[in-house]
């Protein structure tokens, strides 16, 4: 993600969800791009005991009096009025550059500063399973647009397959490679995703989100019966009578934690999506959450989750109601299963492929599940 940040913006936001390396990726680059000691990059945490009794327009003050060129303010969302202050620095010292990350939850457009106007805004997600086979296994892949792929799938496995087979790291991806936290302990791996579960429930989507402190256990306990049950067919009353809460609530919640990156909920048609409107199908937000959370393991639903997660970084995914698995951009039709999976379903769909797990080449329009993991 560093290449494709552009740096030199005066105000640049990257949001995404607890773990997946936002810190990591402000601090790489001061390193690479200013050195230890160079004194023209700041990096400050906003949770700081130094901000309980300074402000952060004091912090630029000195900053920019000190020769400060870019100032990296990561989790800017535990600092109450950082909006507001962070428009006013850049009003005052113009040539000052700021960085800034937060969680996928902030509203970068609200009422006390609106910066979408001046905010080059990124949003980062988690491992794909080519940027796992590069951070973990030291595989360099291209990235590959999703027509590419399509088109193209021959030559990109007979590539990739002249390196390694690429099965069983897949697998190890759906289990592990999701978050850059992983160290070779698969139950301390699990923990650390509860925890990320955890944190986001209690302390994010009660601050950003208006969920009732009261109501947190019961979210809990949600997403454990969405793991055990994804992908789950929705049954809103079903639901609000599960967490003994209205009907209204239970779809503003399921709304927020799918903005927290903790759901995948799925629509039939996206286009007439109205606030109210239950979504079609549940998904856990990403295969490793999945296995840290479900008791029961399901390859068809992992297999779901992982393709829903993938396409969705970049592209539009509605569920296909009628026909296939899910309609990708209003146009692609795709149907997901093991090698054994036929046509029938969508014999008639133009523009319609199979997504099948435990397969290294194409056959056809049957292309390897693991394909989609190229896609960023």
């Amino acid at each position: 993600m560093m290449n494709t940040v552009n740096w030199n913006q005066q105000l640049v936001a990257i949001r995404g969800s607890r773990g997946v390396g936002k810190t990591t990726l402000l601090r790489q680059y001061i390193k690479e791009h200013y050195g230890v000691n160079a004194g023209k990059a700041l990096y400050c945490v906003l949770d700081s005991m130094y901000f309980t009794n300074h402000t952060l327009l004091e912090l630029a003050e000195n900053f920019y009096i000190m020769g400060g060129k870019h100032l990296f303010l990561d989790e800017v969302h535990k600092y109450p009025t950082w909006s507001k202050e962070l428009k006013e620095i850049i009003d005052l010292w113009p040539d000052m550059k700021i960085t800034f990350t937060g969680s996928s939850l902030i509203q970068i457009l609200n009422a006390d500063a609106d910066l979408s106007r001046r905010v080059l805004s990124y949003n980062m997600a988690g491992l794909s399973f080519r940027e796992f086979l590069h951070f973990y296994k030291g595989i360099t892949l291209p990235v590959y647009k999703l027509e590419e792929i399509l088109t193209d799938a021959d030559a990109i496995c007979e590539e990739v397959c002249k390196a390694f087979h690429p099965q069983p790291l897949f697998e190890e991806y759906l289990h592990v490679g999701y978050y850059p936290f992983y160290d070779g302990n698969e139950i301390e791996y699990a923990w650390r995703i509860e925890n990320v579960v955890s944190f986001i429930i209690d302390q994010e989507m009660t601050q950003f989100c208006g969920v009732d402190p009261a109501y947190t256990r019961k979210l809990k306990a949600l997403m454990m019966y969405l793991a055990e049950n994804t992908p789950y067919e929705v049954n809103i009353n079903k639901l609000s009578s599960y967490l003994e809460i209205n009907k209204t609530t239970v779809l503003n919640y399921l709304a927020s934690m799918q903005r927290a990156e903790l759901l995948n909920l799925l629509y039939s048609d996206n286009k007439s999506v109205t606030k109210m409107q239950k979504p079609d199908k549940i998904y856990i937000h990403n295969p490793n959450i999945l296995c840290a959370l479900g008791a029961k393991q399901n390859i068809g639903t992992m297999r779901e989750c992982f393709v829903v997660n993938q396409l969705s970084k970049d592209h539009t995914v509605e569920y296909g109601k009628t026909k296939g698995d899910f309609r990708v951009d209003g146009k692609i039709t795709f149907e997901v299963g093991g090698k054994d999976k036929t046509f029938d379903q969508i014999a008639d769909m133009p523009n319609s492929y199979i997504l099948a797990d435990s397969m290294e080449f194409p056959i056809g329009k049957k292309l390897p599940l693991w394909i989609v993991g190229l896609l960023y």
